[in-house]
Order: C-alpha cells, then structure tokens, then sequence
C-alpha cells in the first residue's frame, strides 16, 4: 500500500477524504495554499544553504584555476 516515494491514487483519495472530513470543504481550499507557501519557503531555504555551503568550494576552486 504505502512504499517508498510512491503515493497511488487510493491513498491520494484516503487522505483527502481524510483531510476533508477533518477541516470541512471551506479550508481545504486555504489549508491547500497554505501548504504550497510552506514547502516553498522549506525548498527557497535549504536552497539557500546549500548555495553556502557551496560557496567556499566554488571559491576555492576558482583560486586553483
């Protein structure tokens, strides 16, 4: 049923019945919005660190050359 990475669509529907029930078809729309802006401001981060942590490697490289 649940594997690694893999979402069907019985599970898609389990969860949104699941999530409908729970906060009602008025706040899925903003529950949904909501989630959009959280997983990209967790995406802008880690790509921000990863560009520092980068960033001393790149450097140097750029001094080797």
């Amino acid at each position: 049923m649940f594997g690694p990475g893999k979402l069907g669509l019985g599970e898609l529907l389990l969860i949104f019945t699941i999530a409908l029930v729970i906060f009602g078809p008025s706040k899925l729309p903003e529950l949904g919005r909501s989630m959009g802006e959280a997983i990209n401001q967790f995406k802008n981060a880690s790509k921000e660190i990863t560009d520092e942590i980068n960033k001393p490697l790149d450097d140097k490289d750029k001094k080797d050359a």
